[in-house]
């Protein structure tokens, strides 16, 4: 459907329809519901826009001109990631379909796609965690392990995201300040090698409007880089868990990595390891 040839009314309509049904889905989630800490100074409820933008990994003024009903290009995938963060039902998506122009799609969406022997190399480390990157640090896959140790669940698409915004990943890490300034050093040393690349700054300010931690280490213009380091989880059901990490890049797709995980020795991290990947995944 293009939306550009509707009659001027029926435009104006569809822009308030659109408002409405996105400020009412935001209103109804805490930032807790979908992992995030609940911060201070909120003079309404609900998620704010720049919440929803970054979880969704869109353009903060993007989702404000969607949310607008501004006639602007979409895409069935950041209308899926859109839907997940609000956690709309297939009803509810269909309708954003419609109110954005496209026709409601009649399959679920494949949420991640590599390549299958990539693919088998993820799921054949288990038990240890494994997970693949692109450039920007979005998840590309991510295998049981991974899922159960770093709580890595559907609304999580970007590491860097995750990192400052899921609150049982905050929790979890130990020493989680000195991580958080290992870690946005990396992204930084990473975006400078893509000087042309205009997302690694659209991600960090959204980054900055939605985390008053990782807007003051950005500040510091700290640059870091590791391709090997440890990583220290206190799981809450088993406890704590050490890994040691390698970040191998995929010469076939350029800006890929695939990060392995495998327990520290002489830290007790493998029997408890294989104490929590016993137990049923979680739904």
């Amino acid at each position: 459907m293009d939306v550009s040839r509707l009659p001027a009314a029926a435009r104006r309509r569809r822009s308030t329809e659109m408002r409405e049904f996105l400020r009412s889905r935001r209103a109804r989630l805490t930032p807790e519901d979908v992992g995030m800490p609940a911060g201070r100074g909120r003079r309404t409820p609900g998620l704010r826009r720049e919440e929803v933008a970054v979880l969704a990994g869109v353009g903060a003024s993007w989702y404000t001109w969607l949310e607008q009903g501004r006639e602007i290009n979409v895409s069935a995938e950041v209308l899926d990631a859109i839907a997940r963060v609000l956690r709309l039902d297939t009803a509810e998506r269909g309708h954003l379909y419609l109110l954005a122009g496209l026709n409601p799609p009649q399959a679920p969406p494949v949420d991640r796609e590599v390549a299958p022997e990539l693919r088998r190399v993820i799921d054949g480390w288990l038990p240890r965690p494994a997970y693949v990157i692109d450039r920007h640090w979005n998840l590309v896959a991510v295998n049981r392990a991974a899922e159960e140790v770093f709580g890595y669940g559907q609304i999580d698409h970007n590491c860097l995201v995750s990192f400052f915004t899921n609150a049982h990943y905050r929790a979890a890490i130990c020493h989680w300040e000195d991580a958080a300034r290992q870690i946005v050093g990396q992204f930084r040393a990473d975006a400078a090698r893509y000087p042309d690349d205009p997302e690694f700054g659209r991600l960090a300010e959204d980054m900055c409007a939605v985390s008053a931690a990782f807007a003051d280490i950005w500040a510091e213009h700290g640059i870091g880089s590791a391709t090997q380091g440890i990583k220290v989880v206190d799981h809450p059901a088993v406890g704590e868990l050490v890994f040691e990490y390698s970040s191998l890049p995929l010469a076939d797709q350029p800006g890929h990595r695939l990060l392995l995980h495998v327990p520290k020795p002489g830290t007790g991290t493998e029997p408890r390891l294989a104490e929590l990947l016993a137990e049923p995944a979680a739904s």
